[in-house]
């Protein structure tokens, strides 16, 4: 996720797409992206590992797309996300739902949830396996014994596509936003460098890029860090558009969350909103 821009405007100027949650969401919301199905999936596979499960944290989630279909099926729910620019678009979408800047892979809340799911390729950030471990053992922190995790990864290696061209086209009112992408393999990285054109009445045309960095495992790799974290894993395609999901069960007992007896399991989280 990390990645710098250029352009004309105020738009680029020093930030990825993630700065700019209004124009992220131009693209994706506006795009036809179906935040309510893909929620309503994942909920589904929750309640099937857990039919009581009524509280579930967002990790990676944005400007909210996810995140307000899923307070429609659980009774409590927050998010956390690393850009300010993603929270403060889904503190405008969603004010009445906690929200929390933090880092993934080592984030510590008050409370613990009967699910946690990161969805959007959002674990594809992490740099290598280690932080790919430590992302799972932050997820697994923060379940109570017998809770479920959902992952949405990054492409594998082995079903990667390499010199890939993506594009959209989205007009919504009177903005119209273009992306084009082009994604290359090095090493065990995907590199992306995308650029996107806005034309807005009143402000005219501008232009802005940035490059986007994602780790590329094997399959295998993501069911060993779900194993390493303590949950069970499997994985699950066609259901769910995109490469798939990984879903995964907390083992333990007496609601004890792995290596952070500091947590509670009822209460409101604290933070920023």
């Amino acid at each position: 996720m990390d990645g710098t821009a250029e352009g004309n405007g105020d738009v680029g100027a020093g930030g990825a797409i993630y700065d700019y949650g209004d124009i992220y969401d131009l693209i994706y919301k506006g795009g036809g992206k179906d935040y309510g199905f893909e929620a309503s999936t994942v909920a589904h596979h929750i309640r099937k590992r857990n039919p009581g499960a009524d509280s579930v944290l967002d990790v990676g989630c944005g400007t909210g797309g996810h995140l307000g279909y899923l307070a429609n099926e659980f009774s409590h729910v927050e998010g956390i996300d690393y850009t300010e620019g993603m929270l403060a678009e889904c503190r405008k979408n969603l004010p009445e739902i906690p929200v929390h800047m933090a880092d993934m892979r080592d984030f510590r809340l008050e409370r613990r949830f009967d699910a946690v799911v990161s969805l959007f390729n959002v674990v594809g950030n992490v740099a290598d396996r280690d932080e790919l471990d430590a992302t799972l053992a932050s997820f697994t922190r923060h379940l109570v014994a017998g809770g479920v995790i959902v992952v949405e990864p990054w492409w594998f290696e082995e079903n990667f596509t390499p010199d890939h061209i993506g594009s959209s086209l989205t007009t919504f009112g009177d903005t119209t936003v273009a992306r084009v992408s082009h994604s290359v393999r090095e090493g065990r990285t995907t590199r992306m460098d995308v650029h996107c054109v806005i034309g807005e009445p009143g402000k005219g045309v501008r232009h802005f890029s940035y490059e986007h960095v994602m780790a590329l495992f094997r399959q295998e790799d993501y069911e060993a860090a779900f194993t390493r974290a303590g949950c069970s894993v499997e994985y699950i395609e066609g259901a769910y558009p995109g490469p798939g999901l990984f879903v995964g069960v907390r083992r333990g007992r007496g609601g004890r969350v792995m290596g952070s007896d500091a947590l509670r399991t009822h209460g409101s989280s604290t933070g920023r909103r």
